[in-house]
């Protein structure tokens, strides 16, 4: 049974003080008003790792770096390997969120890479794909999907992509406060669900995790996480507000 799954992404907010204090906030929601079969994550900046895994309980809520280095250690000025990421405790990296992608010109490439050192550390990758509004308006974002996870995850064995959660971000609903529809979701969910069992097995396709991230909120996730293919999502701003964060948690 694949797992449900709520998954923070705070990206360039809060100071450490700031992201230890909405950690405690939310892990008191969890742990006395939050849904216990859902896997609740929060991905913090690199400055708070350490700080915000000592803050939570680990048996609730885990702990995602929102990026890693794509060398494993080296004169790399600046970066922050996989090996210093499990070191904090954190259990997961996010991998290939449009914004790194769009300003930092990350590859496939180099997400492979990094998808690579996070499975060998035992570490969970949540790896992003989804397209532009030319793409969507273009009709074309299903072969854009494809050609993203063929080149990426679906380059790896089936006992590693089990180990990867797929998280679809349509990139023209990311902080724009429009959404895609329920179906549009759910539509292309179902694709890429269709890809994994038409390339690795039906079983295989049941087993994975599928987030939908781009302006999920506390007024839509129930509707949204109501869906068969819809395991959960990848909140951006909503994650900032302990309040709301809960109220997605519970919206299964």
């Amino acid at each position: 049974m694949r797992k449900k799954i709520v998954a923070g992404n705070w990206k360039c907010n809060t100071t450490v003080k700031e992201g230890v204090e909405l950690a405690k906030s939310v892990n008191e929601l969890v742990l006395t008003k939050g849904a216990k079969d859902v896997v609740v994550v929060l991905g913090t900046p690199f400055t708070h790792l350490t700080s915000v895994v000592d803050a939570v309980d680990a048996n609730r809520i885990n702990v995602a770096s929102q990026n890693c280095a794509a060398e494993p250690k080296g004169a790399f000025t600046g970066e922050v390997s996989v090996s210093m990421i499990k070191s904090t405790g954190a259990t997961y990296v996010i991998i290939g969120h449009s914004e790194r992608r769009e300003y930092y010109h990350e590859t496939s490439e180099t997400l492979n890479k990094k998808l690579a050192l996070t499975l060998e550390q035992g570490l969970t990758p949540i790896y992003c794909c989804g397209e532009a509004l030319a793409i969507r308006e273009a009709g074309t974002q299903n072969a854009f999907v494809k050609k993203q996870l063929d080149e990426t995850v679906f380059l790896l064995p089936k006992e590693q992509l089990l180990k990867v959660v797929i998280a679809y971000e349509p990139i023209w609903a990311i902080g724009t406060g429009k959404t895609a529809s329920t179906q549009q979701a759910q539509d292309m969910l179902a694709y890429i669900r269709g890809l994994i069992a038409a390339k690795y097995s039906k079983e295989v396709a049941a087993e994975i995790s599928i987030l939908y991230g781009g302006s999920c909120s506390a007024s839509n996730a129930n509707e949204l996480f109501s869906q068969p293919d819809i395991d959960g999502g990848l909140i951006g701003g909503a994650s900032l507000k302990a309040a709301d964060f809960l109220s997605i948690i519970n919206a299964y």
